[in-house]
């Protein structure tokens, strides 16, 4: 192998190492949706000892409050990556439940998270409309005949100031 293609081998393999260490150092951004109190901030939340004020100010307001009972609130977050229009891919998902009592007292702590999830099949079925079934050619020829535009009759051509 002469010298000059030993050379353009060397070039070829080193821009192909550097192109490989330069795709390797890429990285997809984590996206945080919602509300992921680390552990140092519910270590410090403790039932019994705070209260709603106590928990706003360690975690700040709460992503839902309970619809029927105002003594429930949720802390819901996740991390994901998302590569281009594929589907996301979750990396962490915790859903907090915290409950107060009548006077505003911490009574419960419990922390979900992905381990916890369970798949819900959803219902296709539809609810059917009340109506007619109309065809194309009814939908396209409906209106026809219903427009009078005769002086006097009110319609699109001739309005009857009277009415």
């Amino acid at each position: 192998m002469s010298q000059a293609n030993f050379l353009r081998r060397l070039r070829q393999l080193s821009l192909a190492g550097a192109s490989v260490l330069a795709l390797a150092g890429c990285e997809l951004p984590v996206q945080v949706h919602g509300n992921l109190p680390d552990d140092t901030e519910l270590a410090r939340i403790e039932p019994g000892k705070q209260g709603r004020t106590d928990v706003v100010n360690l975690l700040g307001p709460p992503s839902v409050r309970s619809s029927f009972q105002d003594s429930t609130w949720y802390y819901v977050g996740q991390k994901q990556t998302q590569f281009a229009f594929f589907e996301p891919d979750i990396k962490e998902r915790n859903v907090l439940v915290l409950t107060f009592d009548g006077q505003d007292r911490l009574t419960g702590k419990k922390l979900y998270t992905m381990a916890d999830a369970q798949n819900i099949n959803l219902v296709d079925r539809e609810t059917p409309t009340e109506g007619r079934n109309l065809s194309l050619i009814q939908q396209l020829l409906g209106n026809v005949g219903r427009f009078n535009n005769a002086p006097g009759s009110g319609g699109i051509g001739n309005p009857d100031p009277t009415r």
